[in-house]
């Protein structure tokens, strides 16, 4: 029997004799190739609540985002590794930051604009 212990804080498949092995890979391989087929079954199926599809797509995408980051990059909540982590949360938020930054101004800019007739109008 395994002890419990030894297992926090590591990426699922990571021991600590073994750094990264081939069956890590193939497994992150695995259900990186099932999340892809997945999503190509979501775009293209019926029978899905076609309003619900982008939403589906963006949760496959995150899942997909998920294992790699796990699998192949092995990042985890680990004391070693910290700096990763940080580093990982630092680029998200930055990401996050731009992007939800430029859709307020330009939606602040959208409302301000003038209207397009009334803008032709004025060109007459």
């Amino acid at each position: 029997m395994t002890d419990l212990s030894d297992a926090q804080g590591q990426a699922p498949g990571m021991s600590e004799h073994a750094h990264a092995g081939r069956r890590t890979y193939l497994i992150g391989l695995f259900y990186a190739a099932i999340l892809t087929l997945v999503s190509f079954w979501v775009s293209s199926t019926g029978l899905i609540y076609t309003p619900g599809v982008p939403i589906l797509l963006a949760v496959l995408a995150v899942a997909q985002m998920g294992v790699h980051l796990v699998f192949f990059l092995h990042i985890s909540s680990a004391p070693d590794q910290t700096n990763n982590f940080l580093a990982l949360a630092f680029g998200i938020f930055i990401v996050g930051l731009t992007v939800f930054g430029s859709m307020i101004i330009m939606t602040n800019l959208n409302h301000a604009m003038m209207p397009m007739d009334r803008l032709m109008q004025m060109q007459r």
